[in-house]
């Protein structure tokens, strides 16, 4: 009776996200919505229960009320539940960076390749050959041509699918360019530009962020704590204050924890791009 009702549960939670379906596929995961929101619910409910009891016995240490826990789990478990539940949009970020590093590189050969008198579908698999990410779906594409699907039919399953704008328009390109006849390589051409320009626009807001970045470092983690544990040993010395090895450990800690989401947010707002 109740896994049939946490079925239900889980079934109308997947009917309230259509677009999860589609997130799944492109970040690689062949879970169904429904089975996804099953594994993220238990997931949710193993780590809630892990930290109530840790949170419990360290209130039961401290004797502090230990009923405010009651009221904190389902928080907790509400908290895990829709960080947990945006796993499919974290992968689909990462495969997104990993495309964004190649994809120049892979528009470029592509274009050569066909300059140079190579047909379409060779090109597409030297591309695989050659190129760790991006060859993986020109791979998965060549792979469907080989088992009877056309080419255009491929190139459509793929762009359904594929985790990038700018791979998403380099294969619209091709599909176009099919369909009217006209030369793909020239199409590819004004498409690359457009796809470096908008990379180099990318590095120059990078390079004007990290200015705040870099300031907001020099007075939290070195400006503050240098001064901050200079006056505190000083007014400690006059008020009688003794600052005790836990207080220091406290405050390392504290520092340590703020540099490590600077670094953190430094490499998260780093553009995936190589030139």
């Amino acid at each position: 009776m109740k896994a049939g009702f946490l079925s239900t549960i889980f079934q109308r939670i997947a009917k309230a996200s259509p677009g999860l379906k589609l997130k799944l596929k492109q970040a690689g995961m062949d879970d169904k919505p429904e089975d996804f929101i099953k594994k993220t619910f238990i997931s949710a409910f193993y780590m809630t229960t892990g930290l109530c009891v840790f949170l419990f016995l360290v209130l039961a240490k401290l004797n502090v009320l230990k009923g405010v826990l009651f009221f904190i789990v389902p928080v907790i478990f509400a908290v895990m539940f829709f960080y947990m539940i945006r796993l499919p949009d974290v992968r689909i970020s990462r495969k997104e960076k990993e495309i964004s590093r190649e994809i120049v590189f892979a528009g470029r050969f592509i274009i050569i390749e066909l300059e140079s008198g190579v047909p379409l579908y060779n090109a597409m698999l030297n591309v695989s050959k050659n190129y760790d990410i991006i060859g993986r779906y020109f791979k998965e594409i060549t792979d469907k041509v080989d088992l009877g699907t056309s080419m255009e039919d491929a190139l459509n399953e793929a762009v359904e699918f594929i985790p990038s704008n700018d791979f998403r328009k380099i294969l619209w390109q091709i599909i176009n360019s099919m369909r009217t006849g006209s030369n793909v390589a020239k199409s590819l051409y004004s498409v690359m530009e457009q796809v470096t320009k908008d990379q180099i626009t990318e590095v120059n807001k990078y390079g004007k962020k990290l200015n705040p970045l870099a300031m907001f470092y020099m007075i939290v983690a070195v400006i503050l704590p240098s001064l901050g544990m200079t006056m505190l040993i000083i007014l400690s010395s006059f008020i009688k204050f003794e600052i005790s090895l836990t207080v220091l450990l406290a405050l390392a800690g504290f520092l340590g924890f703020v540099q490590f989401m600077f670094i953190s947010m430094v490499k998260f707002s780093r553009p995936a791009i190589e030139f």
